[in-house]
C-alpha cells in the first residue's frame, strides 16, 4: 500500500510540473510557473526520497520440530530457506524456535491458551488443526493458492487442511501407500504385480501354499492393518463411500464398507500375512519384508530410502524391491490412480500475527523452495508438483513422483480424518478385524455408533 501511494505521488507531482511548464512562454509568467516548478520538484525529491528509505524492519517468530540433533537434514534445509529469504529481503529476519515432535504439541497447545501462536508454524491435518481453526487462531491462506502456488501442489493435498471452504494450512510433504514387492521371489514362483484383486488373491494362494509369507504386517499398531482395510474400501465403493461415512453424509454400514470387511477376514483365512501379525508391532512386521521372509510389504513412501539410497541396507536388498499400486476389485468403483495416503506436516500462518502479510510471503516462498530441495536432500517427497525430468533420483522415486502426478485422489489415512474418540474406535476395530473378533457387520456397526456419537 505504500508503495502505491509513493508512486501516485510521484506521478502527480510530475505531471503538474510538466502541465506547468508548458504553460511558461514568456519571462513575465516565469516567476509563477518557477515557483510551482520548484515546489513540484521538491515534492518529486521528497518522494524519491521516501522511496529510496530502506523497507521497514520485520521480524517474523517460527516455530519447526527438526531439531539438528535428530533431523539433521531437515534442519539444514529450513536453515537454508531462511537464509536465502533473508538475503533477498535483507529487511526481514527469521527468529526459529526448535523443538522436537512431543514438544512441540504441548507447547502449541501451551501457546493456544493465551493466543500467543508463532507468526509462522507447523500443523497436522484434519482432525489436529480442528481446534485450532475453530478457535480462529489460523490464518486463511486461499490467497497464496490463487497467487504464486497456484497449481503448484499435487491434486487432492490441500483438502485436509480447508474447513468451511477455507484453506487454513499448506503442506509440505506428502506420503502415499504402495505395495513394496520382492521381485526375486515373485520370479521364483512365476508372478506378476497384479492389475486385478482376483490376480492379487491368487499371489497370496499361491506363497502361502509354497511356505512363504505373502504380507508382511506388524498389526499392534494398528494404522498398518487400516491401510489394508482403506484401500478395499476405495477400490470396491469408491473414494467418496468412506470419507462420506466420517463426515456422516453417508453411513458405515454402506455395503461396500462391510464388504472391505469381508475382504480382510478373507485374507486372514487365506494366511495372507505372516505369523503372529497382530502381536507385532511395524518395525517388527518390517524385518520379515526386509530379511526375504515375506514377499510383500504395503507401507507410506517414508520407507523409500530403505529401498534406495538407505547405505545401511544391502544393495542386492534394494535391487529386487520393486512396487505397485493396489489393483482394482471387479464390478468396484475405485480405480489404480487413487492412493490412501497423506500430508505430513504443514505450515500455517497465525492469525493475530503483528506481521501476517509478510508471514504469508515466507510460507509462500518456503513452500516452493522446499519442493526443490526435499526430494534431492532429505529423499522427502514434498506435497508440491515435481518436474522429474529435472532431478537425478533413483528410478522408484521418479516412478512414484510420476504416479503421484497423475493421481485421482488420495485419500487420507481414515484414522485423521475421524475426530479422537472414533479414530480409536476404528483402530481398536481394525485389530479387532484382523484377530477375527468380530464380524465385518459388528465392525460396520460400531463405526457407525461411534462417529454418530462423536457428531452430535
Amino acid at each position: 500500500m505504500v508503495r502505491k501511494t509513493l508512486t501516485w505521488s510521484l506521478t502527480a507531482a510530475l505531471g503538474l510540473s510538466m502541465t506547468l511548464t508548458g504553460c511558461s512562454s514568456s519571462s513575465s509568467s516565469s516567476t509563477n510557473s518557477g515557483g510551482a516548478t520548484t515546489a513540484a520538484t521538491e515534492t518529486a525529491k521528497a518522494t524519491d526520497a521516501a522511496s529510496a528509505q530502506p523497507a521497514k524492519k520485520v521480524t517474523i517468530k517460527m516455530m519447526h520440530l527438526w531439531p539438528a540433533g535428530n533431523s539433521a537434514t531437515q534442519n539444514k534445509i529450513v536453515n537454508d530457506i531462511i537464509k536465502e529469504y533473508q538475503t533477498l529481503n535483507p529487511n526481514v529476519t527469521i527468529e526459529q524456535e526448535v523443538l522436537e515432535n512431543e514438544q512441540y504439541k504441548n507447547k502449541m497447545k501451551v501457546l493456544s491458551t493465551s493466543n500467543a501462536l508463532p507468526d509462522v508454524g507447523f500443523t497436522w491435518a484434519a482432525g489436529y488443526m480442528d481446534p485450532y481453526v475453530k478457535g480462529d487462531m489460523f490464518a486463511p491462506l486461499d490467497d497464496l493458492l490463487q497467487g504464486d502456488l497456484k497449481d503448484k501442489f499435487v491434486k487432492g493435498t490441500t483438502d485436509a487442511y480447508a474447513f468451511g471452504g477455507k484453506t487454513y494450512g499448506l503442506p509440505v510433504e506428502l506420503n502415499i501407500v504402495p505395495v513394496y514387492y520382492n521381485k526375486a521371489i515373485f520370479a521364483k514362483y512365476n508372478l506378476n504385480p497384479p492389475k486385478t484383486y482376483d490376480e492379487f488373491k491368487n499371489i497370496v494362494k499361491t506363497l502361502s501354499s509354497n511356505g512363504v509369507a505373502p504380507i508382511a504386517l506388524g498389526n499392534k499398531d494398528r494404522w498398518t492393518g487400516s491401510l489394508w482395510y482403506m484401500y478395499l474400501a476405495d477400490r470396491i465403493g469408491g473414494p467418496e463411500t468412506l470419507k462420506k461415512a466420517i463426515d456422516r453424509t453417508g453411513s458405515f454400514n454402506d455395503p461396500s464398507l462391510v464388504r472391505a470387511a469381508s475382504e480382510i477376514s478373507q485374507l486372514v483365512d487365506m494366511n495372507a500375512f505372516n505369523k503372529g501379525f497382530n502381536g507385532l508391532g511395524n518395525d517388527e512386521g518390517k524385518a520379515e519384508f526386509m530379511n526375504s521372509k515375506a514377499a510383500m510389504y504395503m507401507m507410506g513412501t517414508w520407507e523409500l530410502p530403505n529401498y534406495t539410497t538407505n547405505k545401511d541396507v544391502p544393495q542386492a536388498f534394494k535391487d529386487q524391491i520393486g512396487f505397485f499400486k493396489f489393483p482394482t476389485v471387479d464390478g468396484g468403483k475405485g480405480n489404480m490412480d487413487s492412493w490412501v495416503g497423506g500430508p505430513g506436516v504443514g505450515l500455517f500462518v497465525a492469525n493475530n500475527s503483528k506481521v501476517k502479510e509478510e508471514s504469508k510471503k515466507f510460507v509462500s516462498f518456503f513452500v516452493q523452495k522446499w519442493g526443490e530441495h526435499a526430494i534431492t536432500e532429505a529423499g522427502v517427497i514434498p506435497a508440491t508438483k515435481v518436474d522429474t525430468s529435472k532431478v537425478n533420483l533413483p528410478k522408484m522415486y521418479i516412478d512414484l513422483l510420476n504416479e503421484l502426478n497423475k493421481a485421482s485422489n488420495i485419500t487420507l489415512f481414515a484414522d485423521v480424518q475421524m475426530k479422537p474418540a472414533s479414530a480409536e474406535v476404528h483402530l481398536n476395530m481394525i485389530q479387532a478385524l484382523f484377530g477375527k473378533a468380530v464380524t465385518p457387520e459388528v465392525f460396520a456397526q460400531n463405526h457407525e455408533d461411534a462417529l454418530a456419537k462423536e457428531a452430535k
